[in-house]
């Protein structure tokens, strides 16, 4: 724990820019992304984590990208599907756990272009439709490598991969960083970093002052969030939590995590999976991936939706018809989650609230009485009225709030959601 602490005090001088701090609103205000994790482990139709789990070591793992030839990847439609969804931002794998980069790195040949028969610049194709459809791009980048000799001493995973028991770690270091670079003076403006990884060695010092001042001082609107499962430390712009809701603490790995002022993100997959696996069909409905996008911004949180293309390139259809459908759902609902913050009433089983300006909008998920009492509303309300159509919907003031009495739901309606004017703010 020593270590971390003295990570944390060597940045506890970071001040967000001015640049910083209008992303910061930007971020809060979009609400939705789509996470892509795709790389060579794809192949193979097991996931992302696969060479640790099978396990297999670097001399075989080395063969994977000589079969990875996604002739079918194409860029235009990803963003086009992310925009019909609704989605406000990509952020794709650069480097996952396994060391290969998705781009044309100079400082490695471990790379798409140099490795493989596709030999093309995928971070840098996605970039340019990204630019072109005026969507943000974040960039994924694992701090945990599998493949370097140079992560070293090692950390939680990754013993079984034939690397030689030693390594230099700074050189190891100089290396991440020199590759952040490359992202960030290749691709155009990114929206920022999204790390991971560092729960693998939580007590090394991993030079981050270092890092998140070189990311701030290359793109000064870049935003950094790392999925250390941790209170964010200095430098640090907004907070993740992954597969749980801020607060939650319903995975293992985050019983640790306390809930800070920056921006959230929650990511969470669409089956079971982050990477491509052939054989997952646990696929989540679209009821329910709506219903967490609206829980997550009812927690002042965006939700970060991951697909796990197949090695042809393509996404797969289950993962398109379930985005075509939410993106029906955004096009009708998406004023009461986009450009909103959490709204004034807890959060509980049967929905939460959002809010902007004098308007608070009531999302009823889970409510099968006909009249719902709200505490929290800060001040009168002049009308309210159900979103879908625009019919009054009856309520009452009372001592302890307010009460709705909540219109029946249509066949397969999965939010009710009730907008709520407030009298102005004196």
């Amino acid at each position: 724990m020593l270590a971390t602490s003295c990570l944390a005090s060597a940045q506890e001088a970071y001040t967000p820019t001015p640049e910083s701090l209008k992303a910061r609103t930007w971020f809060e205000d979009a609400k939705f992304g789509m996470f892509i994790h795709w790389g060579v482990y794809s192949v193979l139709g097991d996931g992302e984590w696969i060479m640790e789990t099978r396990p297999i070591n670097r001399t075989d793992y080395a063969k994977l990208p000589n079969f990875f030839n996604p002739i079918k990847f194409d860029p235009a439609a990803w963003v086009a599907l992310a925009k019909a969804a609704g989605m406000k931002y990509i952020t794709i794998t650069s480097k996952h756990h396994d060391g290969f980069a998705m781009f044309d790195s100079k400082l490695t040949d471990w790379n798409v272009v140099a490795r493989t028969p596709y030999g093309k610049d995928v971070i840098g194709m996605l970039a340019a439709q990204c630019h072109k459809q005026g969507i943000k791009l974040f960039v994924y980048y694992s701090q945990l490598d599998w493949h370097s000799e140079d992560y070293f001493p090692r950390g939680r995973t990754g013993h079984r991969t034939g690397r030689p028991d030693s390594g230099n770690w700074d050189a190891y270091l100089n290396f991440m960083d020199g590759q952040l670079r490359e992202l960030l003076t290749t691709y155009g403006e990114l929206g920022g970093v999204w790390f991971d990884g560092m729960w693998d060695k939580p007590d090394a010092d991993w030079h981050l002052a270092r890092t998140y001042g070189l990311i701030h001082q290359l793109q000064p609107q870049a935003l950094i969030g790392s999925n250390h499962h941790r209170t964010p430390f200095p430098g640090e712009d907004f907070q993740m939590f992954e597969k749980d809701l801020p607060g939650g603490h319903t995975q293992s790995f985050n019983t640790e995590q306390g809930v800070s002022a920056l921006p959230r993100e929650t990511c969470e997959t669409m089956n079971n999976s982050w990477g491509f696996n052939i054989t997952d069909d646990r696929y989540k409905s679209t009821a329910d991936l709506i219903r967490y996008l609206v829980r997550a911004a009812g927690r002042n949180a965006n939700f970060l939706l991951n697909v796990g293309p197949m090695p042809n390139g393509e996404i797969q259809p289950e993962f398109v018809q379930r985005l075509t459908e939410v993106g029906k759902w955004t096009k009708q609902f998406g004023e009461s989650i986009y450009g909103t913050r959490g709204g004034p009433v807890e959060a509980g089983p049967w929905g939460v609230t959002t809010e902007r300006g004098s308007t608070v909008y009531v999302h009823v998920l889970d409510w099968n009485q006909a009249v719902l009492a709200l505490a929290g509303i800060p001040r009168g309300v002049r009308s309210a009225k159900l979103l879908r159509d625009g019919s009054s919907v009856e309520f009452s003031a009372v001592k302890e709030g307010l009460v709705l009495r909540v219109p029946e739901a249509q066949s397969e309606e999965v939010d009710r959601v009730i907008a709520l004017e407030l009298e102005p703010a004196k």
